[in-house]
């Protein structure tokens, strides 16, 4: 199983780096003319048994800071073209490159903050016993439009019943939900907002 998975993703990675390869030459030459340098963005996640690796994805948001130095909220750094990039899930493209190096699979649980660690569950943090992914059980079961609890919940359900037609069936998905744009983020909310821990009435 781990095996073709492996080479499955690796040939799906390769094909789709090339076949976008002109969407990812232009998405890099608007990125540098509306947002300037650096052209990707990289950020620490915790990936298989919650080990480190710098997660890739397009610029979104520009650098804007308050007077006092500190970076201003999401909604006001979020560009409308870095919006449209969240929005087609095209800001993710990088990724194809994670999953190619190993750290990622195409199909797995989403790599979240470092941050977030200490406040999961045990029940929780199982999601961690499978590299994230590309997409998951969760995106195409409602995204960001779930709640951290409600996603938690399916990405562990990922775990447990985890298969070669499932991660082929997410896929197929994904690409359905993509299209339709569903459950980018929730009512009133440009990002997903953080997560700080679930209370005990909501475990």
């Amino acid at each position: 199983m781990k095996v073709a998975k492996r080479l499955f993703d690796l040939i799906i990675s390769l094909v789709l780096l090339i076949l976008l390869s002109p969407v990812l030459a232009a998405i890099i030459c608007l990125v540098r003319l509306l947002l300037g340098s650096p052209i990707l963005f990289r950020q620490l996640r915790p990936g298989l048994m919650a080990e480190p690796f710098t997660l890739l994805k397009f610029r979104t948001m520009r650098g804007a800071r308050a007077g006092d130095g500190t970076l201003l909220p999401d909604d006001q750094r979020l560009t409308r073209f870095g919006h449209f990039l969240r929005r087609t899930s095209l800001d993710e493209l990088p990724e194809l490159i994670n999953v190619l190096r190993g750290e990622m699979n195409l199909v797995g649980p989403r790599p979240l903050l470092i941050q977030y660690l200490d406040r999961y569950t045990p029940e929780q943090a199982r999601r961690h016993e499978v590299k994230p992914g590309l997409t998951g059980w969760a995106q195409i079961n409602g995204r960001n439009a779930l709640t951290w609890e409600e996603k938690f919940k399916l990405d562990v359900w990922y775990v447990d019943h985890r298969s070669f037609w499932l991660d082929l069936k997410i896929i197929l998905l994904t690409v359905w939900r993509v299209l339709g744009q569903k459950g980018i983020s929730q009512p009133g909310h440009s990002t997903m907002p953080e997560f700080r821990g679930t209370r005990p009435d909501q475990k």
